[in-house]
Parts: C-alpha cells; sequence; structure tokens
C-alpha cells in the first residue's frame, strides 16, 4: 500500500484518496514573471512521478496546475523591463509547456491562469468580508489571521510569539523563510498610475497572491482534495494562507494530504541570480546530455532531500541509465523472436521487477532506489542464456514501470 509522509499530519500515512471514484490533485505551478529552471523542474517532476503512479496502482487521476501571472514580482518585471505583463507571462508560459513535453510530463486538465480567474478572487474575498475574516485597510484588503482556528497549523507555526501590535503585511511575497506575524493582504487597492486594475465591489486593484491559488482551486474543485503539493519554500505562509481563505469559505478541508518537495542545489549551493549559477534545461542538453537523462536525474534523489547538482552527479546518473538502456535494448530484441499468443503467466522477472518497484514506490516515492534496484536486476541478467518468452516478459514489465519512470524506452 502507497504510504506518503503527510506535511499536515507531520507523519506516514497509508494513501486514501478522498473521493474513491478519482484523485484530484492540485499542484503550485510556475510565477511566470521568470523563466522555469532546472530546480523549479525538479518539483514538476516528482510531482508527475506522483501521478504516474497513481494511475500505476489504477486510481483514475485529475489534476491542476496554476499559471501566477499577475503578482508582485511579474508586475515589477514587466516595468523593469519595460515590457507588457502580457509579453513576459506569455512567453513564459509557452516556454514551460514546451519544456514539459520536452521532458515527457503529462500535461494536467486545468492550466488555469490567476488573470482569468479574477472574479472567483473577487467572490471569496467578498465572503470573507461578510464573515468578518477579512477587512479594508486604506484601499486595501487583509485577511485577519487570528479570526481563523487554527492559523499555521500546516507549518506547525507557534501563535505564542503572535505580536499584541496589529502588523499588516502588504507585499504578495517576502523574502527568507521566516514567518510574519500578521494579518496578510488579499487586495492591492489600486494607487496612482497603476496599469493593473480590476473592477471590484470594494473598489479598483488585483487579487493578491495568497488569494490567487484558492481562486483557482475553488473554480476547477468542489470538495477537499485529495493531495496538494509544492516546493518546500511555499510551506512558509504561502501554503497556510491558501488553507486559511479555503477553509474560511468551504465548509470542508481544503486537501487531506499535503506533499512538500524540497530544493535543488548547484555544487552544494542554492540557486540565485547573484551567484550565477541558474541553470535551465537547454543548459545541460547543450552539454550533451539528452531529456531522458535530465528526467531522470532531476526524478533520482528523495523529494523530501535536496537533490544536489553537480556534473559528477548528472554524469553518473547518465551512464547508469545508458547501460541500462543499452541491456534493455539486447533484452528487447530477443523478446522480439516470441510470439505473445503463446504467452504463460507471471515468471519471477516480471513478478521480481513489480515488486521491486513497488516495494520502494509505495516508501514515500523512493524513486531512486526503485531505479537502481531495477537497474542492478536487469544487469545481472545472464542475456545469452535468456529464453525469449523470458525476455518478453521482462520488456512487458519494463514497459509498465516505464508509463511512471519515462526514461528508459
Amino acid at each position: 500500500m502507497l504510504r506518503l509522509y503527510n506535511t499536515l499530519s507531520k507523519s506516514f500515512e497509508v494513501f486514501h484518496p478522498f473521493n474513491k471514484s478519482v484523485v484530484s490533485v492540485f499542484t503550485c505551478g510556475p510565477s511566470v514573471y521568470q523563466r522555469a529552471h532546472i530546480g523549479n523542474f525538479r518539483t514538476f517532476l516528482i510531482e508527475d512521478i506522483l501521478l504516474r503512479y497513481l494511475e500505476f496502482l489504477g486510481y483514475r487521476v485529475i489534476r491542476g496546475m496554476n499559471f501566477t501571472d499577475i503578482e508582485d514580482k511579474a508586475i515589477n518585471e514587466a516595468e523593469k523591463r519595460n515590457l507588457s505583463l502580457k509579453t513576459i507571462t506569455e512567453n513564459n508560459i509557452r516556454k514551460f509547456i514546451h519544456e514539459m513535453k520536452m521532458l515527457r510530463m503529462k500535461k494536467p486538465e486545468f492550466l488555469p491562469r490567476a488573470s482569468e480567474n479574477i472574479d472567483m478572487a473577487i467572490n471569496i474575498i467578498e465572503i470573507l468580508l461578510r464573515k468578518g475574516i477579512a477587512y479594508k485597510y486604506k484601499n486595501n484588503i487583509y485577511f485577519d489571521a487570528l479570526k481563523f482556528k487554527g492559523f499555521g497549523k500546516l507549518y506547525g507555526l507557534d501563535l505564542s510569539k503572535w505580536p499584541e501590535e496589529k502588523k499588516r503585511f502588504h507585499k504578495d511575497t517576502y523574502p527568507g523563510i521566516q514567518w510574519n506575524l500578521g494579518d496578510f493582504i488579499l487586495w492591492h487597492g489600486c494607487k496612482e498610475n497603476d496599469k493593473y486594475c480590476w473592477n471590484s465591489p470594494f473598489g479598483p486593484g488585483r487579487p493578491a497572491w495568497n488569494v490567487q491559488d484558492p481562486s483557482m482551486v475553488l473554480k476547477h474543485f468542489s470538495e477537499t482534495l485529495s493531495i496538494y503539493c509544492g516546493g518546500i519554500d511555499n510551506l512558509y505562509r504561502h501554503h497556510d494562507y491558501s488553507l486559511a481563505i479555503i477553509e474560511s469559505v468551504k465548509p470542508y478541508p481544503m486537501a487531506r494530504y499535503w506533499l512538500h518537495c524540497q530544493h535543488l542545489y548547484i555544487d552544494g549551493k542554492k540557486m540565485s541570480k547573484s551567484r550565477g549559477n541558474i541553470l535551465y534545461i537547454d543548459d545541460l542538453r547543450k552539454k550533451g546530455y539528452s531529456l531522458k537523462e535530465i528526467r531522470c536525474f532531476l526524478i533520482c534523489g528523495h523529494y523530501r532531500e535536496i537533490l544536489n547538482y553537480s556534473e559528477t552527479n548528472l554524469k553518473n546518473i547518465s551512464l547508469q541509465l545508458k547501460a541500462l538502456r543499452k541491456t534493455v535494448f539486447k533484452i528487447d530484441n530477443i523478446a522480439k523472436r516470441f510470439s505473445n499468443d503463446r504467452i504463460s503467466g507471471a515468471n519471477k522477472y516480471k513478478k521480481n521487477l513489480i515488486n521491486i518497484f513497488k516495494r520502494n514506490m509505495d516508501n514515500d516515492l523512493h524513486v531512486k532506489e526503485a531505479f537502481n534496484e531495477i537497474a542492478d536486476f536487469v544487469s545481472r541478467i545472464n542475456i545469452d542464456k535468456l529464453k525469449p518468452e523470458n525476455a518478453y516478459k521482462i520488456i512487458q514489465s519494463l514497459k509498465k514501470i516505464d508509463k511512471v519512470l519515462m526514461v528508459i524506452f
């Protein structure tokens, strides 16, 4: 049985979807003020593995992933480059979808944009105002955090340190991993010369980042999500804000399971513009690595642990994958000599391969261990003595496994 580490309960739990007929998943998508780098894709690929493995287990999955295209950072980037907001965000969205396909990622059923869900954000804020959970201060609307019972429960926030004096945080995002102990913004009231404003019952403005994700979740899902996942940096503030908003508006929990993916480091250091160490997918391709090798590297590290990129680490994965695929090619040639109308039941090869894969994946998605054990198992097969029937069963098992990994065939 699949066991996942649930950030909400701070424990491993056997997976039981909220709705047995369909597993609903929402994943925090990219902020498209900039192009997605390999650290971003590490998270999105782990989420792709999760979805594919759920389907491997027989579940029907429906997924939403949002594009954040009207936050502070995007507007500031547009002004800095003297371009329209749409020019910047459309270009980055187009690149992202293209690279998703290149990396063999499943396209989500829903790809909403914050800019297309303004009405839903306004509706949410109206409900919060009526309930007295949100309030207007000057031209902005804020969420009164202490009005929500259990605020910060996802992260495990210590509310005993909450300041007595009222504090309000007016930006969409703040640097660092510290918590902002105060009320957070829901609506940016328009100032003079602001370019991006929408009309609302509480005055012209735009929805803040923290209400954008809830607006897109509620647009496409009408019950508790089975899984909500994203990068570890969103565990500080953002996901607790989203949870507080939705659970203040709806009479049900936002999600049953919360998964968070750790960062990718470059040679032991965080990626940053100041260090000049940001890498993109095409940077790795220019180094001579195939898209399968890049995907394999980015998924081969447990999602709750930091993945360290180095030339050595990527090269080692590349060589391991090449060796596996070379052997699989030989096995496939033998399998082609077998007529599948004479196939019998399962044999030790088929059973062992599937068991290896499930044992590791059921244990909180240990992809690297699954890949390593499969590669080792295949490397020990005596090709010269392999019967076509057994070769056929091996290939069929590997093809089933590779519908999740997407790196072998």
